[in-house]
């Protein structure tokens, strides 16, 4: 196991989250159960998984064989927009297949047509308030969406889960998540980023360390949580350690201002 020490960030309901998590999007079967596996063993105690990755079962089934007792671990799963109207069956049936009593934090995923669901926000909210899960939050939100919700029910979500990299780095959306008070937490994070760029190789090398590395110390800089994925027992191993990383102030800079065509970046939809 790792000692890397992984810094956290506090959101409502009084959890600490992990600013690295294991991301368990388009992992599925055994695959799934031994990416996940190993990514506790290295020293992860954040796991991201949703409905929609069709992987809770073996999500759960790692956490159990892992013997880590279950308050150390910190699980996010999400909820679809179609669940609309049966919220808690929607919980209580991740909860079951993930093998837990709670999860601690439930996100809803990006509406359809990106309309607002205030009514499908209040009853997770309400949810929330039973203790199934310890905090909620939302993904793929824009600002003028949270905006609404927070209108429509007085609850501010604790966390908005979007595409974050170097390619897509958006100094004021981090600047209206902090006026809200809304954790950032970063999913994709190496995609769309030319790892050979001098940026990234400049302080990797001073560093001693690999330029997705570098790529993910800067997401911590930044106050983002961020939730690499891999299969590859090196690479699972390595994101963690880019805890221990620190970048100076020019070096930030310029991963800030990458020029990386992000006009052509691909429309796949992420987690």
């Amino acid at each position: 196991m790792s000692s890397t020490p992984v810094p956290t960030v506090p959101i409502s309901g009084g959890a600490a989250m992990p600013m690295i998590g294991f991301g368990t999007w388009q992992l599925s079967g055994e695959d799934a159960y031994r990416a996940v596996s190993t990514a506790l063993e290295a020293g992860y105690r954040h796991i991201d998984t949703a409905v929609g990755y069709v992987n809770h079962r073996q999500v759960g089934r790692a956490l159990a064989d892992s013997g880590i007792p279950r308050h150390e671990v910190f699980v996010t799963t999400k909820l679809l927009p179609n669940s609309a109207g049966r919220e808690r069956q929607a919980l209580e049936r991740a909860v079951d297949q993930l093998g837990v009593a709670y999860v601690d934090l439930w996100l809803l995923r990006h509406p359809p047509r990106q309309d607002p669901l205030p009514a499908v926000w209040q009853a997770m909210a309400e949810l929330a308030d039973e203790g199934t899960a310890r905090a909620v939050g939302v993904s793929n939100h824009t600002t003028a969406l949270i905006d609404t919700l927070i209108w429509e029910t007085g609850r501010t979500p604790a966390v908005n889960q979007v595409a974050f990299s170097p390619a897509r780095f958006d100094p004021q959306l981090l600047v209206e998540h902090a006026e809200r008070r809304v954790a950032v937490q970063g999913y994709s994070p190496l995609r769309h980023t030319d790892l050979s760029h001098p940026a990234l190789t400049a302080p990797a090398a001073r560093l001693g360390a690999t330029p997705a590395q570098v790529v993910l110390a800067w997401h911590l800089a930044r106050r983002v949580t961020t939730l690499p994925s891999s299969t590859r027992p090196d690479h699972i191993r390595d994101n963690l350690t880019a805890a221990q990383l620190t970048l100076s102030a020019a070096e930030l800079h310029t991963i800030d201002t990458l020029d990386q065509h992000t006009a052509a970046l691909s429309a796949t939809p992420g987690p």
